[in-house]
């Protein structure tokens, strides 16, 4: 399978070059130079996963607002941002507006390679495993189905990005057992630092409450890291 990737850079050079890095790598690229052709070009077809810089030309947010509308389109596709901008505000506040990963333009194009990759990989060992009953994850209320990638609360639909949906599966796969931030980064395979878990976390929660707003699924035990409630 071929993948394909959207770069959405408005720096000409940068651009290029990313694509270029992309499609040595395999992976079928299309390149934007701002949000309206992006849009435009990924109305009709949605890309396997997407690099977005924030600003984009005289749209100082442009990404932002990208990301949002690619999320309004699936909840699952993968987005990282790719932005100079390395403040905690920016990088909080993409991961709140759903992106799965926030890389700053200063990091080697191998190191962005490895992390798309790390993505991938997320994906395929979802996409992979069975969907039959057996398969089903189930602590209370809470229902996965890893192949499909669907989370369910009471029966209802949890739209969960990839990232979200793996910190999840990793925490109520093992119902009372308190997993350090260490231990999530590492199963949900996402290489960042404490505070980009916490708001992981803190968006996982909203998203469970705009559907039961008693839900207290996710414990924090101060000092050590999350649980999953134990409903036993």
């Amino acid at each position: 399978m071929t993948y394909r990737v959207a770069v959405v850079e408005d720096d000409p050079l940068l651009r290029e070059n990313y694509a270029d890095t992309f499609r040595a790598q395999g992976y079928e690229v299309t390149a934007y130079r701002d949000r309206p052709s992006a849009e435009a070009g990924l109305e009709s077809l949605l890309p396997d996963l997407a690099v977005v810089d924030i600003g984009l030309g005289a749209e100082v947010d442009g990404g932002f607002t990208l990301c949002q509308w690619l999320r309004g389109r699936s909840a699952t596709l993968p987005i990282i941002f790719l932005s100079a901008r390395d403040d905690d505000y920016d990088i909080i506040s993409g991961l709140r507006m759903g992106a799965d990963d926030y890389v700053t333009k200063d990091v080697s194009l191998p190191h962005l390679v490895a992390r798309v990759a790390a993505l991938f990989r997320r994906t395929e060992a979802l996409t992979s495993s069975q969907t039959a009953d057996d398969d089903l994850l189930t602590a209370g209320p809470l229902t996965i189905e890893p192949g499909r990638m669907t989370c369910r609360w009471n029966g209802d639909r949890v739209d969960l990005t990839l990232t979200e949906f793996w910190i999840v599966y990793a925490l109520a796969r093992r119902p009372g057992l308190v997993k350090t931030r260490e231990q999530l980064m590492d199963q949900a395979r996402i290489f960042v630092d404490d505070a980009t878990v916490t708001s992981h976390i803190k968006r996982i929660r909203a998203k469970f409450r705009s559907l039961d707003p008693a839900f207290e699924g996710i414990e924090a035990v101060y000092g050590m890291g999350y649980r999953w409630a134990d409903a036993s």
